[in-house]
């Protein structure tokens, strides 16, 4: 079993001076990128012999992962995106400290980009969901189901185009009332504002399969900035055959940026739906025939 590092032991002196619980004996290492940098907040596992997890955890800003184990032997696993994942086994004795060698990630193949031309969004394949803060306490959950649009995918991907429009009334977040209170004038306006779009012309690499969406996206008459940190899921084959790309992406919007007030809503001091909205997007897209 796994021991708490931040009891105060008694026992016996490891290495750097930190005291291990009598019995017990300790593990540390470091995780480096291939420029040999610490890698912050890799994923860190330990498994004993029988296979089970007995501790998960992260690397510090400088890349280290220290615990206190049970005497036996075990495997560390280290996990981060963008990576090849490492195992490496060791052993843990009584009184002392097991240090691992430095454990070097590499970069895992990148998953191969959509061909160059016009990729339609499908939408029975596609999920555009948001969640926000209600009267501060827990979130409400919502989705759009009516929207459309297209990725034009250039020869280098960074130079490609997106362009989506979503229907404003296709807001759903389970209850009617609730909704259409969204549709109206004081939220989305949606006889004066039908549809929002999003479109970008920017694409920026930000390692491994992740990417930078930027563009701009008009809501309620008000176009601001806006990026989708994204993450690139590779090409698949549908079950009729057809070629699929998938992508997932999250941002966060804050409602004032798009003049989204309530008048009725700030009542004995609380404001009922939070500053910002979470979006989050799954995409699957086809070629445009």
């Amino acid at each position: 079993m796994a021991l708490v590092l931040l009891r105060r032991w008694k026992g016996s002196s490891g290495q750097g001076g930190v005291r291990l619980p009598e019995g017990a004996g300790g593990l540390g290492c470091q995780v480096l990128d291939p420029v040999q940098l610490p890698l912050y907040r890799a994923d860190v596992s330990v498994r004993d012999a029988s296979g089970r997890e007995v501790l998960t955890g992260q690397t510090d800003p400088h890349g280290r992962f220290t615990a206190t184990l049970a005497p036996g032997d075990y495997v560390l696993a280290v996990t981060c995106e963008g990576f090849r994942p490492v195992r490496r086994p060791f052993t843990c004795a009584a009184g002392a400290h097991a240090t691992v060698e430095p454990v070097a990630m590499e970069p895992a193949p990148a998953p191969a980009l959509p061909t160059p031309g016009a990729w339609r969004i499908d939408p029975d394949h596609t999920a555009v969901r948001f969640a926000a803060r209600h009267i501060g306490l827990s979130q409400v959950h919502g989705r759009f189901n009516g929207f459309e649009g297209t990725l034009w995918v250039g020869e280098r991907m960074e130079e490609s185009r997106l362009d989506v429009v979503i229907e404003t009334a296709s807001i759903d977040t389970g209850v009617r009332q609730r909704d259409e209170h969204l549709r109206s004038a004081e939220f989305l306006g949606v006889a004066q504002y039908p549809y929002m779009q999003f479109t970008s012309d920017r694409f920026v690499h930000r390692g491994g399969p992740r990417w930078s969406v930027q563009g701009v996206l008009n809501l309620h008459g008000v176009s601001r900035n806006v990026a989708l940190d994204t993450r690139y899921l590779g090409i698949g084959t549908g079950i009729m055959g057809e070629t699929r790309a998938a992508c997932s992406a999250v941002t966060e919007l804050h409602r004032e940026d798009f003049t989204l007030n309530w008048k009725s809503m700030i009542q004995r001091g609380i404001a009922m739906i939070g500053a910002t909205i979470r979006v989050e997007l799954d995409i699957q897209a086809v070629p445009q025939s």
